[in-house]
Parts: C-alpha cells; structure tokens; sequence
C-alpha cells in the first residue's frame, strides 16, 4: 500500500491546504515504505515550502524523530531561527503531546491537520495545547484537511503491521503444515 492509491489521480482543483497536504501525504507514504508510522509533515512560509519531513523513530532509533520534531528543527536550521513565526505546518496525523508543545514552542502561526488522533492528540482528541489558556503563544488550526486520505494510509499501515506480526508469530509456533 502507498500514497499513490491513497490519492486517486483527479482533476478536481484543488485548495492551497489540499496541496500542501497531498505533500504531507506523500512524504508519509515514504515512511510507510521504511515501516515508519507513515506521518508526513511540510512547512512553508510565504507560499513555498521551506522543509518537509516525515516519522524517522525506528529508522534512526530515536523517540524524537517524529515528522514535525524534524521538521521544526530544519526550518529552525534554514531561517537561522528558532522562532516561525509567518510559518504553516501540514501534517497527516494530529500531533502528539511533545509535538504540540514544540509546535506552541516555536511560535508556529498556523497547524494543518489531516486525521485526528482519538489515543495520543494534543490539538483537540484528548487535549488542545493550542489553546490552553496562559500559554504566551497560541497556534491557529484548521483539522480535517484530507482527513480520509490520511486516515486511510494510517489503517493501511497498521492493518498489514498487524498481518506480519500474525504471520511471524504462526513462523515462530512452527504454524507451517508443509514442513519439509
């Protein structure tokens, strides 16, 4: 499974947010291709994007290398600032605790969000950081923004994650019938 079939090829015109999305989406779906939980992430300022990025924690073995941690960091590195103030992000997934605080932390103007995350999001599932009150920052987010697609590729992932898991647990428990 990937993004391609995710994203059906259309001629429907398409919104800024939905662009940059289908970006997200794609970078997602190179993470999926790593056996990444796929979660994509762009920013772009003034119309272009500035950095894109996508989940790198099992591949770099690192509890911080979610999509919008990487992001952050090369756009921090690119405007030589730690403020993104005038700056968007677009992710595929609702942001985690750690992510939302970083995203409040950074002075980010506006979230893009494609699914919600019932079990771990922090901009309205379980809480919203982005509008807690006495926070010295609040972000803007819009949700939803291709949220089927999105939320598609999320099932896709964890359905055939959960295929290999059974079929390498029936290999271990000797479950072949045809033993040589």
């Amino acid at each position: 499974m990937n993004s391609s079939k995710v994203l059906k090829k259309s001629t429907i015109k398409r919104t800024k947010d939905e662009k940059y999305m289908i970006r997200a989406l794609k970078l997602a779906d190179k993470a999926y291709q790593l056996g990444e939980t796929p979660i994509g992430c762009v920013i772009v300022k003034d119309d272009k994007v500035l950095v894109q990025a996508y989940n790198r924690r099992n591949t770099d073995k690192n509890t911080l290398a979610h999509a919008e941690m990487l992001a952050i960091k090369k756009a921090c590195k690119k405007l030589g600032d730690w403020r993104l103030e005038g700056c968007t992000m677009y992710v595929t997934l609702e942001p985690c605790p750690m992510c939302a605080g970083a995203l409040v932390q950074s002075r980010i103007d506006r979230v893009v969000i494609g699914a919600m995350n019932p079990k771990a999001g922090f901009a309205g599932s379980l809480i919203n950081l982005f509008d807690v009150e006495g926070l010295n920052h609040k972000v803007q987010i819009e949700t939803g923004v291709m949220a089927e697609e999105s939320s598609e590729l999320m099932k896709s992932f964890f359905k055939e994650l959960r295929a290999n898991k059974k079929e390498s647990k029936s290999i271990k428990e000797g479950g072949y019938k045809d033993k040589i």
